[in-house]
């Protein structure tokens, strides 16, 4: 079974193939670009870098969201085109569960954040229990407070990450000062090869969709729909 998964929910392009034992290749870019321009030659040099062709991947591989819009729409758009035109299976997988799967080892929380604008973010809480990652806290747009205020509750160590660390870091240390903790900055990032070990889990299980069938997970509407509606509320029709 050879597996493809894509990742383009924040800055970063990310590209895996793997089967169904191990991680085979990953392919990284946090560096300028938009991901229009990046994807599709990632995705066309990591095939000729593996002697795999589009028409060998057996299950495709998608990070839902939440995360950037345009990314999010980018990565599930060309997955979606892929599947169809190949007539193959998807795996979507939320974000916040990807980011968890960078930190297997952690025996505490695990609370991935991604900056959702306005002192908020998208988080969830996640904890490892005998090799599979379980749900503490459903995902949920938070405000950063609020977020802090139930971990104090839960009063157990806890392990940030994703792209809202660097922003509300200094304010998470300073209201969790003994608990809180954070990875390398390899480790902070999304990754399509973390995302691959939960598509593999979901394939092995069945938990197949067809193309049309997958959506993206955006919690809140984008930054231009609350323009247009704000700029509309005084009109009437």
């Amino acid at each position: 079974m050879n597996i493809l998964v894509l990742d383009t929910s924040s800055i970063v392009a990310s590209v895996a193939i793997g089967d169904e034992q191990k991680l085979i290749a990953e392919y990284t870019i946090n560096h300028k670009k938009t991901h229009s321009q990046k994807l599709l030659p990632m995705i066309d040099e990591i095939l000729k870098s593996c002697d795999l062709k589009p028409k060998d991947i057996d299950v495709f591989g998608v990070s839902l969201g939440p995360g950037s819009f345009t990314g999010l729409r980018i990565g599930l758009t060309t997955v979606k085109v892929m599947a169809q035109a190949l007539d193959k299976p998807v795996v979507g997988v939320s974000s916040l569960e990807g980011l968890a799967h960078n930190v297997p080892y952690f025996d505490g929380l695990i609370c991935p954040i991604i900056d959702a604008q306005r002192e908020s973010v998208y988080s969830a809480i996640y904890s490892w229990d005998e090799g599979e990652l379980k749900i503490v806290m459903e995902q949920d747009v938070f405000e950063v407070t609020d977020l802090i205020e139930h971990i104090k509750n839960l009063n157990q160590r806890v392990i940030f990450i994703g792209d809202g660390v660097e922003r509300f870091k200094a304010s998470t240390i300073e209201s969790l000062p003994n608990i809180s903790s954070f990875p390398s900055s390899n480790l902070l990032l999304p990754r399509a090869g973390s995302i691959l070990e939960v598509v593999r889990k979901k394939a092995e299980k069945g938990l197949l969709e067809q193309a049309h069938e997958v959506l993206p997970i955006y919690m809140r509407k984008s930054q231009a729909e609350r323009q247009y509606e704000a700029r509309m509320g005084g009109c009437e029709f």
